[in-house]
């Protein structure tokens, strides 16, 4: 009895000390994918969306999520299911996220869940080097290092539904953030291929914008339409 209850706990710490060896293992990753969206489009893409319960948001690109990603284009997802959410933690960024990455899903809401979502699939995946509060500050900046409606605009490329050759979209922006991006288009009312997303590379840490090691599939119309909001 004595060495078959032997043989139980060492068992059991062998399935300890693999459960933490994936843990460690799935919180591992290579990269960020730091993506940001056009609510025109995603109004008109998802055939209608909701404003937040805070009101219409800005015309502006809004953050769509910050996800660790590997070399080889896979993505780590729900990490960590004992680090839930958990809104104290942001209490001091909620009218920056408000603005910055409101939600526009039905029905309407505060986005709180759309938050939630994020951190439990993609945050929890980078708690090697971010915590909570950490994964949504250090997005935060992204987008103020990412300004992508100036740079478009800058460039003469103005959200007033008309049509802009997809390399001078890409040049823009390349030239505001230093390091390409890539575009990802939805499909318009009109059935033109439309300005949706912008994706940007990010090293591990979350400071820096660096050379994306992989692109997601997808493909844009060599001209594509910057809607109107």
């Amino acid at each position: 009895m004595e060495f078959q209850g032997s043989i139980l706990i060492k068992f059991i710490l062998l399935l300890q000390c693999f459960s933490i060896l994936c843990a460690s293992q799935s919180q591992d990753f290579d990269f960020f994918f730091f993506v940001q969206q056009w609510p025109g489009s995603f109004c008109g893409f998802k055939k209608g969306c909701c404003y937040p319960t805070t009101g219409k948001p800005d015309a502006d690109f809004g953050i769509h999520g910050l996800w660790p990603k590997y070399n080889d284009g896979s993505s780590p997802s729900n990490c960590d299911p004992s680090k839930q959410f958990d809104q104290s933690q942001i209490s001091g960024l909620t009218s920056s996220l408000q603005k910055n990455w409101p939600t526009l899903a039905c029905p309407s809401g505060d986005g709180i869940t759309l938050w939630t979502h994020e951190w439990e699939k993609h945050g929890t995946c980078s708690q090697s080097v971010l915590n909570q509060h950490d994964y949504f500050e250090t997005t935060l900046k992204l987008k103020q290092k990412a300004n992508l409606l100036k740079a478009l605009t800058s460039a003469g490329i103005n959200a007033d539904g008309g049509s802009y050759h997809l390399s001078n979209i890409t040049t823009a922006i390349q030239d505001e953030v230093g390091f390409a991006p890539f575009i990802q288009c939805s499909v318009g009312s009109s059935g033109n291929s439309q300005l949706y997303q912008v994706l940007l590379c990010v090293d591990k840490s979350g400071s820096d914008f660096i050379d994306c090691p992989i692109f997601p599939y997808g493909r844009c119309d060599s001209k594509i339409v910057f809607p109107t909001f």
